[in-house]
């Protein structure tokens, strides 16, 4: 049976996902969720009631989490891009480094976008000056971290360079790094020249007219 993932392309965590499919060409069907697609919308509604995507239908199972959908189709669609390394010590590195890139790149990121999305009068100035500060702590930290290094977890390309993907590109956007971070600018570019995010971008660029903030013409 063809995996169905639900989502949308503009979506960082569904381009996380979409990089893990497109490294191995996985097969699958893509249900984009929309105004016009409510029945898209309907069956994610019944496999998962808090809506939230990515969400992927496969092998009789609802998988949520776009960092354990990645797992799961490396266990049951293997591929010649092993995105968890066998080695337990190995793994818990590219573990690390994708909890890093979602929680401390992404969420700060997104705080940008649901405040600009908010009513004027009910913004949160203050969360989005943390937030700000919150970037430029995990920038530097970054850009020591990837001294030196191809890839976040180190010589191959993994899970946590699909979480990286989507959370520095759509960061960037909205507190551009320090060009005195040349370690990460140049990571940053490794992974928009990775064949499988560079069509994950392609895919959403006629959507950027959604970004709240105004997308940049760049990239």
């Amino acid at each position: 049976m063809t995996p169905i993932l639900y989502g949308h392309p503009f979506s960082s965590y569904c381009q996380k996902v979409l990089i893990a499919l497109y490294e191995n060409a996985t097969p699958f069907e893509f249900r984009v969720l929309g105004p016009d697609a409510p029945e898209a919308a309907a069956e994610l509604a019944a496999l998962w009631p808090l809506k939230r995507f990515p969400v992927l239908h496969d092998c009789g199972q609802t998988v949520i989490e776009a960092s354990i959908i990645i797992e799961h189709l490396g266990l049951h669609h293997p591929g010649p891009v092993a995105l968890l390394p066998a080695d337990p010590v190995a793994a818990l590195d590219v573990r690390t480094m994708d909890r890093v890139f979602d929680l401390y790149v992404m969420t700060p990121m997104q705080k940008f976008v649901f405040d600009a999305l908010r009513p004027a009068d009910q913004r949160d100035p203050h969360g989005v000056a943390d937030a700000k500060a919150g970037l430029d702590t995990i920038y530097r930290w970054l850009d020591a971290r990837l001294a030196g290094r191809e890839w976040a977890a180190g010589g191959s390309f993994s899970l946590a360079d699909c979480a990286a993907a989507p959370a520095l590109f759509y960061a960037d956007w909205v507190h551009r790094i320090d060009p005195a971070f040349a370690n990460l600018i140049a990571y940053r570019q490794r992974l928009l020249a990775r064949p499988s995010f560079a069509r994950a971008v392609d895919e959403a660029r006629p959507f950027r007219g959604l970004f709240p903030l105004g997308a940049p013409d760049r990239d």
